[in-house]
C-alpha cells in the first residue's frame, strides 16, 4: 500500500519528497535514490500514469494537485500514458545498484520501463498446412537473404572507399594548419 513507510521524516516533509522524486522521474525517465524511497515513489509514480491514461480535464487536474510541474503533466499526458495505454501496472523498475559510500545506505535506480510490443499468437495449424507454410516461406526467404548480402557488401566497399580516403583528408588539414600557423608566425613578426 503506498505511504506506509515514514522515511523518518515528518508526513509534510515526506510527502514534498516523493511529489519531487515522482516530478523528476517523469520528466527524466530514471532516477537514483534509496531503495525505500524508489518503492515509495513507484507506487506514486505507477498511480500517476494509470490516472493519466483516463485523459480527461478530471483526471488533469488530479494529476496537477501532485505533480509539481505543468510540463511534465503535459508530457505524462501527451507521451507517457499513451505508450501504456494496453498495459495494466509495471510501469516502472526499480535496479539496485549497492550502498552508498558515506552511510551504506541500499541505493537504487528507478525508471520507467518502455512497454512490449504485442505479441499475437498465432492460432494452431494442422500439420500439412505447416509444412506447406515451411516450404513457401523458405522459397520467399533466400531472395531476401541474398538482398541483404549484396546491401551489406555495398555498405562495406563504401566503408573501404571512405577509409582509403581518409588518409588523404587528414594530410590536406595538416598542411591546411602548417600554412596558417606560419603566416601568424609571419604576422607576430612583423
Amino acid at each position: 500500500m503506498p505511504g506506509t513507510r515514514k522515511l523518518g521524516r515528518p508526513t509534510d516533509h515526506r510527502r514534498a519528497m516523493l511529489r519531487g522524486l515522482v516530478t523528476y522521474l517523469l520528466e527524466n525517465g530514471k532516477v537514483e535514490t534509496t531503495v525505500t524511497r524508489a518503492k515509495e515513489v513507484r507506487a506514486m509514480a505507477e498511480k500517476m500514469i494509470t490516472i493519466a491514461k483516463d485523459n480527461t480535464l478530471h483526471a488533469r487536474r488530479q494529476v496537477l494537485a501532485y505533480v509539481t510541474i505543468e510540463d511534465v503533466v503535459k508530457k505524462l499526458f501527451d507521451e507517457i500514458a499513451p505508450k501504456y495505454q494496453d498495459v495494466n501496472g509495471g510501469y516502472t523498475r526499480i535496479i539496485k545498484t549497492g550502498t552508498r559510500r558515506g552511510d551504506a545506505a541500499e541505493m537504487a535506480i528507478i525508471e520507467l520501463v518502455e512497454p512490449k510490443a504485442e505479441e499475437k499468437k498465432p492460432a494452431k495449424k494442422t500439420p500439412a498446412k505447416a509444412a506447406a507454410k515451411k516450404t513457401t516461406s523458405t522459397k520467399k526467404a533466400a531472395p531476401k537473404a541474398e538482398e541483404k548480402v549484396e546491401e551489406v557488401k555495398e555498405e562495406a566497399e563504401a566503408a573501404v572507399e571512405a577509409a582509403e580516403e581518409a588518409p588523404a583528408a587528414v594530410e590536406e588539414a595538416a598542411e591546411a594548419v602548417e600554412e596558417t600557423a606560419e603566416a601568424a608566425t609571419e604576422e607576430t613578426a612583423e
